[in-house]
């Protein structure tokens, strides 16, 4: 079986998928990684075999670039344009107004993955035309994956980073679409894949936008009700390239709080959770607490501080997956790292900011479940609420105890290497391309 995978820029989605790549590949089939170009040295470094797509400029350049023109909305345009920040993890029906639906999908959404996908369109296409890939796996942004996979005849799936806001959302467009009068029924997601589709000689179809099958990472207790079909897998951690500093290789003497904001701080400032004043604000607030602070913080950034507390070590990068199993608590933004290691290992944690797409999600599952503490609303993110609430983490053994819970449903899932049956069976049910047909010359290769 021919597995390609299919990735946008960024290297966390990427860095999400590595675990599964190699799972496929152990078990005999051959696999491939399509991306951006930017993202070649990040495929190579997992030690799996890229296929670049689309031009050399760096994503970051084009999306300031759709900033300045006015084709991307900018974070300042959210609130001026849609009256509120546009969270795709909202639920509540009388939020879900045709107007917000309509405007979310039209000025934010896909201007958004427009950007991300137009450049890959082509060369992606080319690529599956020509290796014939039975089986097309990408992230949920990805879009360029599954139409390729659409136009060439393989199967095709989802693989979540997060909870799925992007599958319920799209229910609920799709819902209350329906409720409008015909000539009102506008569907921007649909127009512009379409588009696509028919330069391919396809057409749209709504499985280009979720994929035959979705492979979810998250257990049952987190999963969202979209209707769609889910494949569940155990979350294996993987954070690119790895060293364990010599300080990692103690216990801590004190409890041990990992702060973290992403990768992505590195290479977008514009993906910047907090800003230098507040993480100086929330470095003095937490200075005198009886702790080991582990910040992961961009040199540049760390220049910009005053001040930096004795309790606290800030290192450029840290393998989260290495410092995780000796933490009592994380503070990070909810990206799929920091999130879903802390599920994995147990860990309580308090979310900040509204970076990650599905952080109202997030926050209503740490009431329901009582693992960890979130602070939505910008203006909250002070260093006073983030003590208040690192407090209660460290201090009610209660988060503790509901982690390890949650934990345990993690590690009852199955794992990477237990979910490729289940992968051959579905890409044989979803595959419309003949069975028979040979690898063209000199594509397949042994693994």
């Amino acid at each position: 079986m021919r597995v390609l995978f299919a990735s946008f820029a960024q290297r966390t989605p990427f860095f999400n998928s590595v675990p599964l790549a190699w799972a496929l590949r152990t078990a005999g089939h051959e696999v491939r990684v399509a991306g951006a170009p930017e993202l070649a040295d990040a495929i190579t470094g997992a030690g799996l075999t890229a296929v670049p797509v689309g031009p050399d400029e760096p994503v970051a350049d084009r999306t300031v670039r759709a900033m300045e023109s006015g084709e991307l909305i900018t974070p300042e345009q959210w609130v001026a344009e849609g009256s509120r920040m546009p969270d795709l993890g909202e639920g509540r029906p009388e939020e879900l107004t045709w107007e917000f639906l309509t405007w979310l999908y039209r000025r934010m959404r896909v201007p958004k993955e427009r950007v991300l996908n137009d450049s890959l369109f082509d060369e992606l296409v080319e690529f599956c035309r020509w290796w014939e890939p039975d089986l097309v796996i990408s992230d949920p942004i990805t879009y360029a994956g599954r139409l390729a996979a659409s136009v060439t005849g393989a199967a095709h799936a989802r693989l979540l980073f997060s909870q799925d806001v992007y599958g319920r959302m799209r229910e609920h467009y799709l819902r209350v679409k329906a409720e409008q009068p015909p000539e009102e029924q506008e569907d921007a997601l649909a127009e512009w894949l379409g588009q696509w589709a028919e330069r391919y000689g396809a057409s749209f179809s709504e499985e280009m936008t979720h994929g035959h099958f979705t492979i979810d990472q998250l257990p049952d207790s987190l999963r969202l009700d979209t209707g769609l079909s889910y494949v569940p897998m155990r979350y294996v951690p993987y954070n690119g390239p790895a060293v364990v500093p010599k300080w990692l290789r103690e216990d801590p003497k004190k409890p041990r709080v990992l702060m973290t904001f992403g990768v992505s701080m590195n290479d977008w400032k514009v993906l910047e959770v907090v800003t230098v004043e507040q993480m100086q604000d929330i470095l003095d607030a937490v200075g005198d607490l009886e702790v080991e602070l582990v910040v992961t913080l961009p040199d540049a950034f760390v220049k910009r501080l005053e001040r930096v507390p004795a309790n606290t070590r800030i290192v450029e990068f840290v393998p989260v997956h290495a410092v995780l199993p000796s933490c009592s608590a994380v503070v990070g933004h909810g990206g799929a790292g920091s999130f879903n290691g802390s599920v994995r290992y147990g860990v309580p944690q308090l979310v900040v900011g509204l970076m990650a797409p599905d952080v109202t999600t997030k926050s209503e599952y740490f009431e329901r479940s009582g693992t960890g503490l979130s602070i939505v609303s910008p203006q909250d993110v002070t260093g006073a609420r983030i003590r208040e609430c690192l407090v209660r983490l460290l201090e009610d053994p209660s988060f503790r105890r509901n982690a390890e819970r949650v934990r345990q449903e993690v590690l009852a899932q199955p794992s990477p290497n237990d979910v490729v049956p289940e992968l051959e069976r579905l890409t044989a049910l979803h595959r419309t391309r003949g069975t028979g047909a040979a690898a063209p010359a000199g594509a397949a290769g042994g693994s």
